[in-house]
């Protein structure tokens, strides 16, 4: 992430987002953590979220977007009225 060095991304649990086929999934990084609510777009290999959760004990809302790129994936991480970032993760299991 362009934001947030990799100690923090792993702070508590390894970093992660996680898509589901029903147009939800959820995430966490640092102490940020939350849930999805996914539109994906095949034909572009491309996801648009909106998300819930917390920023450590504060509630915490904003939205996002990816896309594939090979193995992967690529997009933008918004906090509502807050920090936002680039990011980059790969894949950790095939699907």
């Amino acid at each position: 992430m362009e934001v947030w060095d990799q100690d923090f991304i792993d702070l508590d649990v390894p970093g992660h987002f996680a898509f589901e086929d029903d147009q939800v999934g959820h995430f966490q990084f640092g102490l940020v953590r939350g849930r999805l609510d996914c539109r994906y777009d095949a034909a572009r290999a491309r996801v648009e979220f909106s998300w819930e959760g917390a920023d450590d004990a504060d509630e915490a809302r904003g939205r996002g977007w990816a896309e594939v790129d090979g193995d992967r994936l690529r997009g933008r991480f918004f906090i509502h009225l807050g920090d936002d970032s680039g990011f980059e993760a790969k894949r950790s299991r095939p699907g």
